[in-house]
């Protein structure tokens, strides 16, 4: 087998060792992120104490996701997806190196951390679709929600570990030293992709015998693609109005703690932890259960699941913060139970050369609703409580889950995707299926 030439059927005939390895370099180089986040997250903290410098932050952290997102899905299914992970993390290494170097140097100003926030940015909104789409070529479609499942796990651990252990190194070295440690988690996740040949998707129109398409035409397919597929254009909407609803709890959260039921800074820790230890246990079963052979069914009990445990947060009343505890427990719990088969659907029935438009795409909607959602929320919890925010987004979300059983086009949707021909299984993308 060459190393810069392989087939999806080659790759899959020993796909674990590969896979995993590529895996656990993509898993140091999230943590590696995780610890940067909280260091720079605690720097302007320390030396600003300005919230508006913190949201500032956060949203050029969003910029490249939301507005050049649908944009780079046709660069992905268009460049080597290989070469553009490697380009990817590469830069996010050396702006992060950069960074550090100012920090030693002391001359760092806010106005560089939004730089190297934007450019760590648009690093990840080429290397998700990009790994996410190779995903389906690399991972036997039968075990595509269970490796959805361990990813669901890994985050849910980093969103754990990851604060603590960025605090104790805090105290223990410069801050230029924790960046440093990205950059080394970088190298890990590089080095694999040098050496690992990444099968790539054949487009359609190569193989059977036409001329290759523009960009642009590239990316009117893309939406044309979503728009035609019923099902996929259904689960679309749903994605966007449970991120708009559902966004704003965590940054209510602080509130909901102190106000609501009268407690402190512990306490909000605990909500966090509950949290993270549900996903991770979603993750986990999710990852030895695979889910219900229809995949929508999982994802849809998922939704049901996080809208239950938004309103038991919601409702629990003062004196019962235990309750509010479970409440975020189920949440983290149904969450990966909720995105892991979706993201499998997805790699399993859209085709290979078309997914890296379709995943930026629907990613860009849902992330698209995060300003949108916190400028609506804290006017409206303002104005009617903070807990009816809660209760509303849960019992909406709830209700959306439990309508969609009864829409076709979502329950058909691994059966009903574009009329667009697929390849046939001769072609190098017959073993492929977020």
């Amino acid at each position: 087998m060459e190393i810069f030439s392989v087939t999806p059927e080659e790759f899959q005939s020993n796909w674990k060792p590969k896979f995993f390895v590529i895996f656990a370099g993509q898993a140091l180089s999230l943590f590696g992120s995780g610890l940067v986040q909280f260091a720079l997250v605690w720097y302007l903290t320390q030396q600003t104490g300005s919230a508006t410098i913190l949201a500032t932050a956060t949203l050029v952290a969003m910029l490249p996701q939301i507005f050049l997102g649908p944009f780079v899905g046709a660069l992905v299914d268009r460049w080597n997806r290989r070469l553009m992970m490697i380009a990817a993390d590469g830069a996010i290494a050396l702006a992060t190196l950069v960074l550090a170097g100012l920090f030693w140097a002391g001359w760092v100003q806010v106005w560089h951390i939004y730089v190297i926030l934007l450019i760590r940015s648009l690093g990840g909104t080429f290397h998700w679709p990009a790994m996410s789409a190779s995903t389906a070529l690399m991972v036997p479609k039968e075990h595509l929600a269970r490796v959805a499942g361990m990813q669901q796990t890994l985050h849910g651990l980093v969103s754990m570990v990851a604060p603590p252990t960025g605090a104790v190194l805090l105290g223990l070295m410069t801050t230029q030293g924790v960046l440093a440690i990205d950059v080394v988690t970088a190298v890990f996740a590089i080095l694999p992709l040098v050496w690992i040949a990444i099968p790539q998707p054949v487009r359609l129109q190569e193989e059977q015998g036409g001329q290759r398409t523009s960009y642009w035409q590239d990316l009117k397919e893309g939406f044309t693609y979503v728009a035609a597929w019923p099902g996929l254009l259904g689960i679309l909407v749903m994605a966007v109005l449970i991120n708009f609803l559902l966004t704003p709890t965590s940054s209510l959260m602080p509130l909901l703690v102190t106000k609501h039921f009268g407690l402190g800074a512990l306490e909000l820790g605990l909500t966090d932890t509950l949290w993270g230890v549900g996903m991770i246990a979603g993750g986990a079963l999710l990852g030895v259960w695979g889910g219900f052979r229809r995949r929508i069914v999982t994802t849809l009990l998922g939704i049901i699941g996080i809208g239950i445990g938004i309103v038991m947060t919601g409702l629990a009343p003062a004196n019962l913060f235990w309750l509010a505890l479970v409440g975020m427990a189920v949440a983290g719990l149904m969450g990966p139970i909720a995105n892991g088969p979706l993201h499998a659907i997805l790699q399993a029935t859209v085709r290979p050369e078309m997914q890296g438009r379709v995943m930026s795409l629907i990613n860009s909607a849902a992330i698209a609703m995060t300003p949108l959602s916190l400028a609506v929320a804290g006017p409206v919890s303002d104005a009617v409580g903070i807990r009816t925010w809660y209760v509303f987004g849960g019992v909406f979300c709830l209700l959306m889950g439990v309508a969609a059983f009864f829409v076709p086009a979502i329950m058909n949707v691994e059966n009903n995707h574009s009329s667009t021909p697929t390849l046939e299984p001769s072609v190098p993308t017959a073993s492929v299926l977020d």
